[in-house]
């Protein structure tokens, strides 16, 4: 279970970063998406994983840590809100200049 959420990971972190590195906005605002997803999965793994443990103290011998949960809620929030924000920010772009692109060259405009 360990090796798969890990892999999972790790491919979400390499897919955000490869289309954070594109040069049209579209595709950044989709990798960090994926980046997002792939934090949150780290932060959800970093409170042990445990099945059929409840985050009350008392209900069962190992109770689970409900602070990841509590992160990654959080986390689920914020990053909802600056996709977004980014999403405002790249229309707002793509209106003013008439293309999406990233590159600050002029010469290519």
């Amino acid at each position: 279970m360990e090796a798969l959420l890990a892999s999972a990971i790790g491919l979400l972190a390499a897919v955000g970063i490869y289309l954070t590195l594109r040069l049209r906005t579209f595709p950044v605002i989709l990798g960090l998406t994926f980046l997002s997803y792939a934090v949150n999965l780290f932060l959800f793994t970093a409170g042990r994983l445990a099945v059929n443990a409840a985050p009350i103290v008392g209900t069962t011998d190992a109770p689970a840590d409900p602070l990841p949960q509590a992160l990654v809620l959080t986390a689920i929030v914020i990053s909802f809100g600056m996709t977004a924000v980014i999403m405002i920010m790249a229309i707002g772009g793509h209106l003013q200049a008439g293309h999406d692109r990233i590159d600050l060259d002029e010469d290519k405009a």
